[in-house]
């Protein structure tokens, strides 16, 4: 079995291969912070609640946006699971032609992504939008040109950038409001933040096709914790909320 670990910003998303397929998956908030045995615990914990034991790990694959949780969780890996976990980095193979100016400031998540869609999607112009923290887009050529990206506010990012720098505005769930023009303050903010992620989406996806694939048949695939919200107002072509964890097997057959 392979376990692939992503984390980001906000939470920790992992998943388990058995046979070449996601047999389960299981998410944890922020690990920013948390020692080795916190994450070990965490992860064995979560492992042994799904039927599987921690033995039976045979491999793990991980990729993170914050490097100050790189040490603990290989100090967790080693000491929980005893192995060493493989980290997609800088000189990680990973079947793309990065055109960034400087490549090492892809993140990571985005590269496993573009390695999962490729795979998935061969020789296809591919417009990636990720629903995390930040809500990212990338662009990869069908002959394999990670060609760079956007990255905006996710809508959790958002919501809480208002309530944090503002008197009077609430938090709020984050939801499909009934109407666009909200009758309370909290209908208000529900109504910005749905509306305002898929407009912006919207342009951005336009303007990408027209500027790097003019002409050409684009699909745009929908990914993250908060696409599932967003997937029935036709931004995407097609929703694949594991390909993260695609992107860590893939990253991990190519260079193991």
């Amino acid at each position: 079995m392979i376990l692939c670990i992503d984390i980001g910003n906000t939470q920790l998303y992992a998943g388990v291969f058995k046979d070449g397929k996601i047999s389960v998956r299981f998410r944890m908030s922020s690990v920013k912070g948390k020692s080795s045995d916190e994450i070990g615990i965490f992860l064995t914990s979560a492992l042994r609640e799904k039927g599987i034991e921690p033995s039976q790990i045979g491999k793990i694959s991980a990729c993170t946006v914050v490097p100050e949780v790189v040490h603990a969780l290989k100090g967790a890996c080693i000491k929980y699971f005893k192995k060493e976990a493989f980290f997609v980095d800088v000189g990680t193979k990973t079947g793309l032609k990065i055109k960034y100016k400087n490549p090492a400031e892809v993140g990571a998540d985005r590269i496993a992504n573009a390695m999962a869609a490729i795979e998935q999607f061969p020789e296809k112009n591919l417009i990636i939008v990720d629903f995390g923290t930040a809500t990212t887009f990338d662009a990869i050529s069908y002959n394999k040109d990670y060609l760079g990206g956007i990255i905006i506010p996710g809508v959790k990012l958002s919501m809480t950038s208002l309530y944090t720098n503002t008197s009077k505005l609430p938090p709020v769930e984050i939801k499909e409001p009934a109407q666009v023009v909200g009758r309370t303050t909290v209908e208000s903010i529900q109504s910005g933040l749905y509306f305002g992620q898929i407009g912006m989406i919207s342009y951005f996806v336009d303007k990408i096709t027209k500027e790097v694939f003019p002409n050409s048949d684009v699909l745009v695939i929908g990914t993250g914790g908060m696409s599932n919200l967003f997937f029935k107002e036709s931004l995407f072509h097609v929703h694949e909320p594991d390909l993260i964890l695609l992107g860590l097997k893939r990253a991990l057959e190519l260079n193991c």
